[in-house]
C-alpha cells in the first residue's frame, strides 16, 4: 500500500504563486510517476503536470511557462511551483503515485489540497 500526501494549497491573488508538495510512502516501486491533477467544480479531473522516477515531465498547455514540476531531496516527494496563478486555476489539485512492476501498474491519489485563486 502507497500513502500519497499533499499540502501547500490556499487562498492566492491572480498572478500570484503557491508551491504544492506531494508526498509518497510505504510499498514505493522502484519505477514510478508522480502527477498533479486538478478539478474544478463541475469539471472533471484533468491533469496538470507529470514526472517520472527518472526525471522526464509532461505539462498541460494551461500549465506551460507558468507551472515547474519538479522531485524533491526525498525520494518519492515532488513539487508543484505555480506561478502566475489564475482564477481559472482555482480547483482542488490531486496527487497521483504510479507505480510499475513489469507489466503491472497501480495508482494511489490523495485526498487532494484546494487552490483559489482570487482577489
Amino acid at each position: 500500500q502507497v500513502q500519497v500526501v499533499e499540502s501547500g494549497g490556499g487562498l492566492v491573488q491572480p498572478g500570484g504563486s503557491l508551491r504544492l508538495s506531494c508526498a509518497a510512502s510505504g510499498s514505493i516501486f522502484s519505477s514510478s510517476v508522480m502527477g498533479w491533477y486538478r478539478q474544478a467544480a463541475g469539471k472533471q479531473r484533468e491533469l496538470v503536470a507529470a514526472i517520472s522516477s527518472v526525471g522526464s515531465t509532461n505539462y498541460a498547455e494551461s500549465a506551460k511557462g507558468r507551472f515547474t514540476i519538479s522531485i524533491g531531496n526525498a525520494k518519492n516527494t515532488v513539487y508543484l511551483q505555480m506561478n502566475s496563478l489564475k482564477p481559472e486555476d482555482t480547483a482542488v489539485y490531486y496527487c497521483k503515485y504510479t507505480g510499475f512492476a513489469g507489466t503491472m501498474s497501480m495508482e494511489y491519489w490523495g485526498q487532494g489540497t484546494q487552490v483559489t485563486v482570487s482577489s
